[in-house]
This record gives structure tokens, C-alpha cells and sequence, in this order.
């Protein structure tokens, strides 16, 4: 009887707090952030494009990195029920195949609304869903790489969000200036991602996905990540102060010693350190991220 009674518990549509819950709010975070950030770099006043930057702003947090949530969660649903089965695919609140439909129906709304945003948005859009795809779904799996997998998810977080909305708010190609300083913003997010991977390590070894924790050992990964997020911020410095924004170029500076005392900190214990650092190191990249972009707005004559 209490079998019986349990299986017709179970859920055959998922609710609506289980299918937010798919979406991870939480993350959509960076990529508005970016969104934000190219607006500003944009040097354009969005007084009278305000709908186009809201329509924005849903489509690089809900919709694109939303999407990728889904897609993700649905592949990895076997992973996640040895890493966290308390998930909400493998825990059963999102039945059946239901997962992968909410991934496929967010898609397509995505692509829905950068076409109405114009053609730069749209093609940037469709390059952020593939990538969003290709990482988790075969036959690619870009996340079964410790290399590539992070670079597609640091590209679709940081890099085109920054080129969507700087398209959408001027309506042309943003220019050369501002996709160098977004594609090194990318590059950065390559080692925050990296730092994810370490709450995973374990049931990543079993699935055999070679994350960099999982190859080279959290301690060899930690470092290899900090060094991937400095690097860039190093060439935004140089790249900024070249350009004749010295201001800027020292807060870059002094934010990258921010995240560098942070590191160190994590360095000493990264297993247990990883999410604490991604809770607060990362807070300095994305502010360094603001004032490159009002560096940018000033080249505009912003």
C-alpha cells in the first residue's frame, strides 16, 4: 500500500518552483552583470532604447544562461545523482523527459527574442545557444574537457553578453576595442569556472570527465586556474593604460591585488576555499570588469 501510495505521488508535470529551480537563478548573475557592463561601454544613452536593453538583460539571465542551466542539468543527470542527488532532475520534481523539453522550449524563445533585438544580437544569440549545447550535450560534450569546456562557458557568460548588449544599445558592431576587452573578460571567467569543477571532482573521475580538478589534482588546478584569471586582467591593465586611461587601468590594478590576497587565501585549503572565493574573489573581477567598461564609454565620448 505505502508503495502504491508513493508512486502516485510522484509528479508527472513539473511545478513552476521546480522548473525556476532548473533555470538557476543564482546564475544568471554574471551574465547580466556582462550585459550591464556592455551596455555602459556602449557610451550610448538608452533613454530611448530601454525596451531593447530589458529585452536584453532577460535574454542573457533567463533565457541563454538559463537554457544552459537546463541543457546541463539534463545531461548530467547521472553525474548529479552521485555528486547531488538532491538535484531537481534526479531527485524526480522534474519528471521524465521534462527537463530536456524546458531546455529545448527556452531555446527557442531565446533565439525568439534576439531576433527582435536585430541581427548582431541574433548572431551572437545563436553562437552563445550552440555553445550552451555543445558543452553539455553529445556527441561534443565540450565539458568532458578541462580546457574547452570552461572557455565555452566563460565565452557564453562573460564575453558574449558583453558584445550582445553593446550591439543592442548602439544598434552596429561595438567596435574592435570593446570585443578585445570582452574576449579577455572571457578568458578570465575561464579559471572562475575552473573552481566550480571542485565541488564535482570526485563524481567527475567516475564518469570520466577530465575537468581540470579531476586531471590534475585540486591543488595543481587551483593554481592553474588563478593563473588564468590573472592574465587577462593583466593585458585589460595594459591594454587600458595604452590607451590612455591610466584611472582606470590602476583600479583594474588595484582590484587585481583585491583578487590576488583572495587567492592566496584559497591557495592554502582550495577543496574547501573554492565556492568561499567565488563568493568573494570574483566580486573584484566583476567590478574590474565596470571600470574597464566605463573606460570604453569614455573612447565613445560617452
Amino acid at each position: 500500500m505505502s508503495q502504491q501510495v508513493v508512486a502516485r505521488s510522484k509528479p508527472t508535470v513539473p511545478s513552476l518552483a521546480a522548473t525556476v529551480e532548473l533555470l538557476k537563478p543564482i546564475t544568471w548573475f554574471a551574465p547580466m552583470w556582462a550585459f550591464g557592463c556592455g551596455v555602459v561601454s556602449s557610451g550610448v544613452s538608452i533613454s530611448d532604447r530601454w525596451p531593447y536593453v530589458v529585452a536584453g538583460i532577460l535574454l542573457a539571465g533567463p533565457l541563454v544562461c538559463g537554457t544552459s542551466q537546463a541543457v546541463n542539468d539534463w545531461y548530467d543527470r547521472e553525474v548529479d545523482a552521485i555528486n547531488e542527488p538532491n538535484r531537481v532532475i534526479p531527485s524526480g520534481r522534474m519528471p521524465g523527459r521534462w527537463g530536456f523539453f524546458v531546455a529545448v522550449a527556452n531555446t527557442l524563445l531565446s533565439l525568439a527574442v534576439a531576433y527582435w533585438l536585430g541581427p548582431w544580437v541574433f548572431g551572437a544569440a545563436i553562437v552563445g545557444l550552440a555553445l550552451a549545447w555543445f558543452y553539455s550535450a553529445p556527441p561534443l560534450r565540450l565539458k568532458r574537457s578541462g580546457w574547452y569546456g570552461p572557455g565555452a562557458v566563460g565565452l557564453c557568460y562573460e564575453g558574449l553578453p558583453w558584445f550582445t548588449a553593446a550591439a543592442a544599445a548602439s544598434g552596429a558592431f561595438p567596435g574592435y576595442a570593446t570585443l578585445w576587452i570582452a574576449l579577455l573578460y572571457s578568458v578570465g571567467a575561464h579559471g572562475i569556472m575552473t573552481l566550480n569543477d571542485f565541488k564535482s571532482v570526485e563524481g567527475d573521475r567516475q564518469m570520466g570527465l577530465a575537468s581540470l580538478p579531476a586531471v590534475y589534482g585540486v591543488d595543481r588546478a587551483a593554481r592553474i586556474a588563478c593563473l588564468i584569471m590573472g592574465a587577462p586582467q593583466l593585458a585589460v591593465i595594459g591594454l587600458l593604460s595604452w590607451w590612455g586611461f591610466a584611472i582606470h587601468a590602476l583600479i583594474v590594478a588595484a582590484l587585481l591585488v583585491g583578487q590576488g590576497l583572495c587567492m592566496l587565501r584559497m591557495l592554502k585549503d582550495p577543496l574547501r576555499r573554492a565556492s568561499w572565493y567565488n563568493a568573494t574573489g570574483t566580486t573584484t573581477y566583476v567590478f574590474g570588469m565596470l571600470a574597464s567598461a566605463f573606460a570604453l564609454r569614455a573612447m565613445q565620448g560617452g
